[in-house]
């Protein structure tokens, strides 16, 4: 079956829309109940899922842009500006981290204490089941459609999670007379966001810095060594996402082989590179006679 660009984003776009309105009812579930019983640590939870809600709007444009087809100034596609607008979660996330932790450290000296009730447990178990739901079901489509936006984004709410079951350690804590505790989480909570900024940036600097998306090359050379005419195969290179792969290799043939020949082998090679390992897009074969 052919690949199709932009049925694919199409299929990224459904996703990040489910998980843009779950991420919204679960952050003003939390933002409003937080500010309504003075607890800091649900508002600040809230908050996070709120910038899940603002990645998905920034996953929304950036695939909108790389679903484009090639054109003369673009002559590669537009994939990786999924990938770049991967590093714009990765800033909205810093963002956040540092107003959360401006906030919980100005409680710190500045306490007030929440009025925590049953209605608060609550609220903080069925997000936390949301968010759950959530993050294995945008996980599992990003892997399988083998996208960038969907995989860091599901990473967001991986965060959410853990975030949340420290709320509501927090809660039985401060329910215990330990109201401290609330602008203490809301710090832990901004290292946590601060720390999945870091990793989506970190992923996303990998694939714009052309760092290799296949290391072991030895599948590739058994690929190529097993065509009809190769003789000997070497520096290769790969380059791009995992779902667009780019390779440029060097080959030895006979001396004295013929254009046409060298060209058939050439088009053998990519289609058997291509066919063998998923998301090639391109592969650049350079014909070299062999020594001696």
């Amino acid at each position: 079956m052919n690949y199709d660009p932009k049925e694919h984003y199409q299929k990224v776009s459904r996703v990040l829309l489910r998980i843009l309105f779950l991420n919204w009812g679960v952050a003003v579930a939390k933002i409003l109940y937080g500010l309504f019983i003075h607890c800091i640590s649900i508002t600040a939870d809230g908050l996070h899922s709120l910038s899940d809600g603002a990645a998905n709007i920034i996953g929304l444009i950036g695939i909108n842009i790389a679903c484009q087809p090639k054109d003369r100034e673009h002559p590669y596609g537009h994939k990786k500006y999924e990938t770049f607008f991967s590093l714009v979660m990765g800033a909205v996330l810093f963002f956040i981290c540092f107003n959360l932790l401006k906030e919980g450290i100005k409680r710190l000296y500045h306490p007030v204490t929440p009025l925590i009730d049953l209605q608060s447990f609550l609220i903080m178990l069925i997000t936390l089941a949301i968010n759950i739901g959530a993050m294995r079901y945008e996980y599992k489509k990003g892997r399988a459609l083998k996208s960038d936006i969907l995989v860091s984004d599901s990473m967001h709410t991986r965060a959410d999670i853990f975030i949340s079951l420290s709320v509501i350690i927090a809660l039985v804590f401060i329910k215990s007379g330990f109201p401290v505790l609330d602008p203490i989480v809301m710090i832990i909570i901004s290292l946590f966001i601060a720390h999945s900024g870091f990793e989506i940036i970190r992923e996303s600097s990998r694939v714009l810095c052309d760092m290799a998306p296949i290391v072991d090359i030895k599948k590739i050379e058994d690929i190529i060594l097993g065509i009809t005419g190769v003789k000997t195969c070497h520096k290769i290179r790969t380059r791009g996402r995992i779902d667009d792969i780019y390779i440029d290799l060097h080959v030895q043939v006979k001396k004295d082989m013929h254009m046409d020949e060298a060209h058939k082998i050439s088009y053998n090679i990519e289609e058997a590179v291509k066919k063998g390992i998923p998301g090639v897009s391109d592969v650049v074969v350079h014909m070299e006679p062999q020594e001696g």
